[in-house]
C-alpha cells in the first residue's frame, strides 16, 4: 500500500508539472496572478516512508517536505520559512497547491522571535503570512554522562537538538528542577541538570521541548543488572593473591579496593593498585591485573537467567549493553588498555594478542585514550568526576562476528555462552603492551608501550542494562490510532 501510494504522489507532482508546464511564464507573471491574494487552508507532511505519506499536520521539522493546501498560490515568487529564503520549484505550484521542503539551513531557536513560526508567501502585488510550527530534526540523547549519579551531581546529556528544555522526568516520575538547567545553545549538542532526591527506580529520561519529546535508552538508575559494586551487589572472586601479582584484593585493607576518592560511592577499585604502580608496569606487559565475580563458586549468582525478568532472553544484543563507571582524575595520555571479559577463559593480553585474535572471543577490549576507543587518533583521556562507559553487548568479539555473519545473537546466547564455561567470572584486567592500530586516516601505526606509571585509574559499578535507543516519531501509525480509538 505504501508503494502504491507513493507512485500516486509521484504522477501528482508529474502532473503539476504538466500544468505549470503548459503555461507561459507570462501567465505565471500575469498581474492578474501577481496581485491574486493567497491563503493557506491546510499543510500535509510529505513522507512516503509513512503509512500515512500524505498527512495533515500541526507542525514540520527540518528537512521535512511539506504540501500546502488552499488558494491564490499560482504566480509565488518568494517563498520564507521562518525568514529564511526558501527555494520552491515552480513546476510543483498550482493555484491550490504547492510543495515545498524546509531547508536544514533554516533557523529555529536562534530565530528572529518576530518571524519565528512562520510561512510566508510573496509575489509582487501580494503577500501572505501563515503562521506555523517549524522544529527542528528530532531530538535525540545518545549518552548520559553518568547513569548512576548521586544526589546534586551535575548530570550531562548528549545528543542533538538539546535545545531549550522545558522538563526532565527521571525514572518514577521525579523531575529535575528547571532551575538547574543549562544546554548548549548554539549546536543543542548538550543538556545538563542537577539529580534531584527521590529516585528510586531505573529507566527512561524523558526530555521535553519545544522541539518535542524524546527519551534515554532504560538505562538511568538502573541496578537490577548489577555485577559487582564492591559494596553490597554480587561476591568478588579473588584468589593467589600476592603483593606483586596480577588479581585484585577482595580485601578491602590492602588498597586494591579504595574508597571513592570523590566520597560518593563507597568503595572502589583502583584497577591499577598502587602497590603496582610504585614501580611502574613494565613496557609490553601483558596481564597487568585482573578483577573478577566469584564465579564457579557461586553458579546460582553466575547464571544471568536471572536477569530475564527485566532483559527478556530474546532480546537482540544490539540492546543490551556493559556499563560501568570510570574516574580519571588526571589525564591519560597513551599506553594501557581496559580488556573486559564475560568468561575467565583469556589472558588479559589486549589488542594485536590471540585474545583479540579470537573471532569467538567473549571479549571487548578499550583503550580511552585513542579517540573512538578503539582506533584514531590519540586523544588524553580524563574523567574528573565519575562517567558512565557503555559498551552494547554486540560489540564483543564473538557476537560482532555472528551479526557480520548475519545472524542476531541475543541475550539468551551470552547466558548460555556463560553457563557452558568452565569458569563463567566475568572479569575485567589492564594490559600494556605494543600493538598495531589504524588512525583516522586510515594509515597503520604501531604503538610501543613504556614503562606506565599512570594515572590511577577506578571503577565501579558494573553492570548489565538495556540500551534500545529511543525510536523517535510525531505520530502514530494508523494501527496506533485505531487502537486508541478502540
Amino acid at each position: 500500500m505504501k508503494k502504491y501510494k507513493y507512485i500516486f504522489l509521484s504522477i501528482a507532482a508529474l502532473g503539476l508539472s504538466g500544468l505549470t508546464s503548459c503555461n507561459s511564464q507570462d501567465d505565471y507573471f500575469d498581474s492578474s496572478n501577481q496581485s491574486a491574494p493567497m491563503q493557506v487552508t491546510k499543510v500535509y507532511l510529505e513522507d512516503y516512508k509513512s503509512d500515512v505519506p500524505d498527512r495533515e499536520v500541526e507542525f514540520a521539522r527540518l528537512g521535512q517536505m511539506l504540501r500546502l493546501e488552499g488558494s491564490g498560490f499560482y504566480g509565488l515568487k518568494k517563498a520564507y520559512i521562518n525568514g529564511y529564503d526558501t527555494y520552491f520549484n515552480r513546476a510543483y505550484v498550482t493555484d491550490n497547491s504547492m510543495i515545498i521542503s524546509i531547508n536544514s539551513k533554516t533557523p529555529v531557536t536562534d530565530c528572529d522571535p518576530e518571524v519565528r513560526n512562520t510561512i510566508r508567501l510573496v509575489k509582487d502585488g501580494a503577500e501572505y503570512v501563515y503562521e506555523f510550527v517549524i522544529r527542528n530534526g528530532y531530538t535525540t540523547i545518545q549518552r548520559v554522562s553518568n547513569t548512576l549519579p548521586a544526589q546534586g551531581e551535575t548530570v550531562t546529556l548528549y545528543g542533538t537538538y538539546l535545545h531549550e528544555p522545558t522538563r526532565i522526568t527521571l525514572p518514577g516520575g521525579v523531575e529535575a528542577d528547571p532551575a538547574t538547567f543549562a544546554y548548549d545553545e548554539v549546536d543543542g549538542e548538550w543538556c545538563s541538570f542537577v539529580m534531584p532526591a527521590g529516585v528510586s527506580e531505573g529507566g527512561a529520561i524523558e526530555f521535553e521541548s519545544p522541539n518535542g519529546i524524546t527519551q534515554s535508552p532504560a538505562y538511568f538508575n538502573e541496578t537490577r543488572g548489577m555485577l559487582l559494586n564492591f559494596d553490597d551487589f554480587n561476591k568478588q572472586g579473588a584468589w593467589s593473591w600476592s603483593e606483586t601479582g596480577s588479581m585484585i584484593s577482595n580485601n578491602r585493607d590492602d588498597g586494591d579496593l579504595v574508597p571513592d576518592p570523590l566520597g560518593q560511592n563507597g568503595y572502589c577499585v583502583q584497577i591499577v593498585p598502587d602497590r603496582l604502580l610504585a614501580e611502574g608496569v613494565a613496557a609490553n606487559k601483558t596481564r597487568v591485573t585482573e578483577c573478577h565475580t566469584a564465579g564457579d563458586g557461586d553458579k546460582a549468582w553466575e547464571d544471568w537467567t536471572r536477569l530475564t525478568d527485566f532483559i527478556p532472553a530474546d532480546t537482540p544484543l544490539t540492546d543490551v549493553a556493559f556499563q560501568f563507571d570510570i574516574l580519571c582524575p588526571e589525564p591519560w595520555t597513551a599506553g594501557g588498555m581496559l580488556q573486559i571479559q564475560s568468561i575467565n577463559n583469556y589472558s588479559f593480553s589486549g589488542f594485536g594478542s590471540d585474545d583479540d585474535k579470537n573471532t569467538n572471543g567473549q571479549l571487548f577490549i578499550w583503550a580511552p585514550w585513542l579517540s573512538n576507543g578503539t582506533g584514531g587518533d590519540v586523544v588524553p583521556f580524563q574523567a574528573e568526576k565519575w562517567m558512565t562507559v557503555t559498551i552494547p553487548w554486540s560489540q564483543f568479539h564473538k557476537y560482532a562476528n555472528m551479526i557480520l555473519d548475519g545472524e542476531t545473537p541475543t541475550f539468551q546466547n551470552v547466558i548460555d555462552d556463560r553457563n557452558a564455561a568452565t569458569y563463567p567470572n566475568f572479569g575485567i584486567g589492564f594490559s600494556n603492551k605494543d600493538f598495531s592500530y589504524s588512525n583516522a586516516s586510515g594509515q597503520t601505526v604501531d604503538f610501543e608501550s613504556f614503562v606506565w606509571t599512570g594515572p590511577k585509574v577506578y571503577l565501579d559499578n558494573w553492570r548489565i542494562v538495556p540500551c534500545k535507543a529511543y525510536e523517535a516519531s510525531d505520530y502514530e501509525s494508523p494501527e496506533e490510532d485505531a487502537a486508541e480509538a478502540e
